[in-house]
């Protein structure tokens, strides 16, 4: 059901003027990669040629959709619509138009018509139309319709709980939002800040406390702590989550696309948030959503676009910034990344996350020493370490082991341990790390194998459990294990490598030979590099004994 909402494709080929080849062409290879503006101008240009061919139409309104400019779309979609086209597309830009400005009763009509969308939009647009026209007992019967359809039922109470709420009956409202109607709702954070604005309303400050802390945790985001700060006050919140049958339809489409999230394209699920936010231009969930999704199209600009758009007194700009962050590394402008959460950290200086981002950035560049002060910085701010916190204590291992500082580095490992005792990620890196120094080898073995039990599928761990095999002479336990990591992860160098080590230590030397030669072809680095050459030229024994090692022995196992 959700699926048949979904935008239809744009045509493969549609039937083209002559002369029209080049430009539709060029448009239908920027949609394959989700480049909406260049797409929106090569169709404009082949609809001067060819002004009434439906699909270049269609093509044109997606397009200028996905780019954001949903008012370059509405003459186009008005032209589609009028040419009596089958077009979804078309239908949802005139019906938003309508919305927009406030024709409910034309919008009615259209949906009364036939002209539709999908089974959810239409249901709930048209509640909302019914309720913008001032018939309350319609709009909720019309709620009740959607609600009792099948999969839809939430969808159905959630918009009718706005809607009461909007009208003043909190009380109802408050009914469907608490789950005592006899529906438990998702805990989405648009439904529960909804749901705390009502307790507000009603004079239940105490208890929109216990509901944003029961969900959010005590360590809020800085729009939350607002929120907490002024319940804590005493003041009375304002609704503000729909205030009219517009919002309430913005809202129509940013739940959808909440719900397509993943299930869908993402250029598909793009377009209900470009309308969210053209009904509902301050609605800032939907832009921040439509950034998300203009990262994963690779549309860097547009994403970076989106996120300047949330002003810098909202409470939501610290995860705009952290967006728009992310958005700059993704395009290859780590330097901008990393100034703008410098920025944001120096802003938010008590927001263990913005810490956290930063300190992630600088160590995926390998600067190790700032990254570790972020993580510093972000555990700092944490005073009751909580289960999931265990990732900013294992990444500020990784910077103490990288800088030589193992002491520090395996404190912080220990730590998320006990937070998180069957993280493989930890068992395995501190494991491993212990291998590699030779301590505490039963120790590290039973960590490396109860990182292999949580992922039993995972190349690199299975190759520390192999590697530990081989650490302790126990070589043909080694070669199997050590067999299937290389199956797991066939084009990595060390893996064919550390493969090629235990295949000569049970005496194996033409196939380790192979498996060094196959390491050297995936382009390791230059010291593993020089170090397998020599293998092939002496043996690993010779190897061995230059570096000062002690020599592979002899025994039955091998």
């Amino acid at each position: 059901m959700l699926l048949s909402t979904a935008l239809a494709a744009i045509p493969v080929q549609p039937v083209l003027a002559e002369g029209l080849a080049g430009a539709y062409l060029a448009g239908r290879s920027a949609s394959i990669d989700s480049d909406f503006v260049l797409a929106a101008s090569y169709y404009t240009r082949a609809l001067a040629q060819d002004p009434s061919n439906p699909a270049l139409l269609e093509a044109a309104i997606v397009s200028q959709v996905g780019a954001g400019a949903v008012d370059r779309a509405l003459p186009i979609a008005r032209r589609l619509h009028d040419l009596d086209a089958i077009g979804q597309i078309a239908n949802v830009v005139v019906l938003v138009d309508l919305v927009a400005r406030e024709d409910y009763a034309a919008a009615l009509t259209m949906l009364e018509s036939g002209e539709t969308v999908g089974p959810l939009v239409d249901g709930l647009v048209l509640a909302w139309m019914e309720f913008g026209e001032g018939r309350m007992s319609e709009a909720l019967e019309a709620f009740d319709d959607v609600s009792q359809a099948p999969g839809l039922r939430n969808f159905g109470l959630f918009h009718k709980a706005l809607a009461l709420a909007v009208a003043g009956d909190l009380e109802g409202a408050d009914e469907i939002l608490s789950g005592r109607s006899g529906t438990t709702l998702p805990a989405t954070r648009r439904g529960v800040l909804a749901h705390v604005e009502i307790l507000s309303q009603l004079e239940r400050n105490d208890d929109a406390i216990e509901m944003l802390e029961a969900v959010f945790g005590t360590n809020l985001d800085p729009g939350l702590e607002e929120i907490r700060s002024r319940l804590v006050a005493g003041e009375t919140l304002p609704f503000r989550a729909v205030t009219s049958a517009r919002e309430g339809a913005a809202e129509v489409f940013y739940s959808i696309s909440g719900a397509l999230m993943g299930e869908t394209e993402d250029a598909y699920t793009l377009l209900y948030t470009r309308m969210a936010e053209y009904l509902n231009p301050g609605h800032v969930d939907a832009i921040l959503l439509s950034a998300q999704l203009l990262e994963r199209l690779d549309q860097y600009q547009l994403a970076n676009d989106a996120y300047n758009r949330i002003p810098a007194d909202d409470p939501a700009f610290h995860a705009a910034e952290l967006g728009r962050a992310d958005a700059l590394r993704r395009s290859g402008d780590t330097e901008a990344a990393i100034e703008a959460l410098r920025r944001l950290a120096t802003l938010y200086p008590d927001q263990a996350g913005v810490h956290i981002g930063l300190g992630d950035l600088l160590r995926g560049e390998e600067r190790y020493e700032e990254a570790n002060q972020a993580y510093s910085a972000a555990i700092e701010l944490i005073e009751d370490p909580e289960p999931g916190q265990w990732p900013v204590y294992f990444a500020r291992g990784i910077t103490f082991e990288r800088t030589d500082q193992w002491q520090e580095a395996e404190a912080d490992f220990r730590m998320a341990l006990e937070l998180s005792p069957d993280q493989p990620q930890v068992l395995n890196y501190l494991g491993y790390s212990l291998v590699e120094m030779k301590q505490n080898l039963d120790e590290a073995l039973d960590m490396i194998e109860r990182a292999v039990a949580g992922r039993p599928n995972d190349g690199y761990i299975t190759d520390s459990l192999g590697w530990v095999f081989y650490r302790l002479g126990r070589y043909s336990e080694a070669v199997e294990v050590m067999e299937r990591a290389a199956e797991l992860t066939p084009v990595d160098p060390i893996v064919n490598d550390h493969l090629g080590d235990v295949y000569w230590a049970v005496g194996r030397h033409r196939e380790a030979e192979f498996q060094w030669q196959r390491a050297l072809s995936f382009e390791p680095e230059k010291e593993d590099a020089e170090r397998i050459r020599r293998k092939l030229e002496v043996g690993l024994d010779v190897v061995l004994e230059e570096e000062g090692g002690d020599p592979i022995p002899r025994t039955n196992d091998g």
